[in-house]
């Protein structure tokens, strides 16, 4: 539906089709998204952090195995509430890297690196850095094949069918990497919900269903880690750093297109610039003929907490991947981006241009190189001069430095005062990348240095 504007505009669909499906897309009244994005990866990472029941994750709204969940849930909690074992009890550091781990074997969005540090830092828990997002993406195989980044798009009610969370779990739990000793809302250990999920009855007929009604063994939509290996699935996310991502940034890198992908599964990418700031700006040159063509870089700046509540820019993405140039422009933005967009796109750039980053002091014509290893997990944004003049990655980060901000960068002009105020207290909390909460502590001790600083500088 997102894309309809654009394709049209680049004549890659007639007016009649875009009238026809416009008016025949609405969603029905009931149901879930049959693709892994931001909301079913948060069932999933709810699962996986033990705050539902085993194998309620993706279940499909309005049949009755979902409605049966729900009244299971409802007994749920009042076994809890009247054992007194209470949501603390249950998030523990242990239990966020869990999440984690289940999160890189699905393959889910990216938008949990913000919600899940947010999760641990209201629970008291590490609360999981880069370098934690990293480490748990290069030790976990990728195991699950559904829509949006296959390698078979199957709905994600195929993945409840084969086993769902659980399942994908039993594999995990072979290669060492669970906590099994967590406790969950069952009441029961997450090891013990596994060896009840392995020998079930539940499990036996929904496998079984899957194979005979949609004719689907579900082996072909849960892999094991050996089968996911021969097909050479990639793990999920890759965090590059460099000279306009100093703090870091995010791609999806198992859904970069793999015809753009080098034999040594390492994605490069050099060219030159095309900055916005705004994601509007971007899709209006995206309509315009020839304005974005194969090979450019495009650098939506401006997209962060400060300048417009770190929107979604899934009309951008969406829009290339729909292209038939797409694969070959890359997006590099501050912003955020839907769970169900693929393609070389790297978000949550930090710092955000507001804050100072580096991304807001690129200019139209700058030359920037993008590496990314899929198989090491490792990549960098680099600005490496222009075509005139080529600079190292530490030449051009002394560049940067010495640039002021483009004009034009700055908060969106509608942004609410209340937006504004939590964008300013969650950069003293640490930002993006501490999942854009409230510490309070470290907005307090910034607020008693900014009065002295104040108070010095009247002479007080």
């Amino acid at each position: 539906m997102q894309t309809l504007g654009v394709r049209y505009a680049n004549d890659e669909i007639t007016l009649d089709y875009a009238a026809r499906t416009g008016c025949s897309s609405c969603a029905s009244p009931g149901g879930g998204c049959q693709f892994l994005g931001t909301a079913g990866t948060s069932q999933v990472v709810a699962e996986g952090l033990g705050l539902t029941l085993t194998h309620a994750a993706l279940a499909p709204s309005g049949e009755e195995i979902w409605r049966e969940l729900g009244r299971a849930s409802a007994r749920a909690v009042m076994e809890l509430a009247a054992r007194n074992i209470v949501a603390c009890d249950i998030l523990t550091d242990h239990a966020i890297e869990n999440a984690m781990v289940i999160h890189a074997a699905f393959g889910g969005s990216t938008n949990l690196l913000l919600h899940l540090p947010a999760v641990a830092h209201a629970a008291g828990c590490h609360m999981p850095d880069v370098a934690d997002w990293s480490r748990i993406n290069r030790e976990v195989p990728r195991l699950v094949s559904v829509l949006p980044i296959g390698p078979v798009n199957y709905p994600t009610v195929f993945a409840f069918m084969a086993g769902g969370v659980p399942e994908v779990m039993l594999h995990l739990r072979k290669l060492g990497l669970l906590h099994e000793d967590v406790r969950t809302v069952t009441g029961a250990t997450l090891g013990e919900n596994l060896d009840w999920w392995e020998q079930s009855e539940r499990r036996s007929i929904l496998r079984k269903r899957l194979e005979e009604v949609d004719g689907l063994s579900p082996d072909e939509v849960i892999f094991s880690p050996d089968e996911a290996k021969r097909r050479g699935i990639g793990s999920t996310v890759t965090f590059p750093t460099g000279n306009i991502a100093p703090e870091g940034s995010v791609v999806k890198s198992t859904a970069i297109d793999p015809s753009v992908i080098g034999a040594d599964k390492v994605f490069r990418h050099t060219g030159k610039v095309k900055t916005f700031t705004s994601e509007k700006a971007a899709i209006a040159a995206l309509k315009e003929h020839g304005r974005i063509v194969a090979g450019d870089i495009m650098i939506v700046m401006g997209g962060g907490p400060k300048g417009t509540g770190m929107e979604e820019t899934y009309q951008l993405t969406s829009a290339l991947k729909h292209l038939p140039f797409g694969k070959h422009v890359s997006l590099i933005t501050d912003a955020r981006f839907s769970g169900v967009s693929t393609g070389a796109c790297f978000g949550h750039v930090g710092p955000e241009a507001l804050a100072g980053g580096p991304i807001g002091k690129l200019r139209d014509g700058d030359v920037v190189e993008i590496i990314v290893d899929t198989e090491k997990l490792e990549g960098s944004l680099n600005f490496i001069g222009t075509e005139e003049r080529p600079l190292s990655c530490e030449e051009g980060a002394r560049v940067l430095a010495e640039r002021t901000m483009q004009d034009g960068v700055g908060p969106d002009a509608e942004l609410p005062d209340d937006t504004r105020l939590w964008a300013a207290l969650q950069e003293v909390s640490g930002g993006t990348w501490r999942g854009c909460v409230y510490d309070v502590e470290r907005i307090l001790a910034v607020l008693e240095a900014g009065k002295k600083a104040l108070q010095e500088r009247s002479g007080r």
